[in-house]
């Protein structure tokens, strides 16, 4: 009979140890659908995934799930990195390169060019003029300007100057 008396005990704690399992800061990890590029694009991809800094805008590097190579994220999920995206439809648009879009702008920061376009929760920025199209998706209070400068070295040196398609 005594050991009876302990083993609800025993599940109870099991139990709650299961249920504190399921509530760990994983599951509160940021979400990005992962892009799914040729084996060139790939391949830039990975190098940039090894060159790109632990910090960005001063938040520490914090991928989103699915884990993969091909995306990155600081700040989980102020900064959502992207390689390998589609271009965008707005980076053919005359309108943008005139400068007569107001969601949609090009530019550059420390020698890589950047479309930014407005999103319900912040900025979408994608290189332009590079062999593979990186996306950085910008949320909440983020210095958006910080992330591109944090971010350029490595696009720089990994992804080189060129048309993606």
């Amino acid at each position: 009979m005594h050991i009876f008396r302990h083993r609800p005990l025993g599940l109870s704690a099991l139990a709650l140890l299961i249920t504190a399992a399921g509530c760990s800061s994983a599951d509160d990890s940021a979400s990005a659908t992962v892009p799914s590029p040729d084996a060139a694009v790939t391949g830039l991809c990975r190098k940039l995934d090894e060159a790109l800094p632990r910090k960005v805008a001063g938040l520490s590097r914090e991928d989103p799930m699915p884990r993969s190579t091909l995306t990155a994220g600081w700040g989980s999920p102020e900064i959502i990195l992207r390689c390998g995206v589609p271009r965008p439809p707005k980076m053919l648009d005359p309108k943008v390169a005139e400068g007569r879009d107001a969601d949609a702008v090009p530019g550059g920061v420390n020698g890589v060019d950047w479309l930014q376009e407005r999103t319900d929760g912040g900025f979408r920025f994608t290189t332009a003029n590079r062999k593979a199209y990186v996306e950085v998706s910008v949320t909440g209070d983020v210095d958006s300007s910080a992330v591109l400068i944090d971010l350029a070295p490595a696009v720089k040196s990994a992804i080189p100057q060129g048309i993606a398609d």
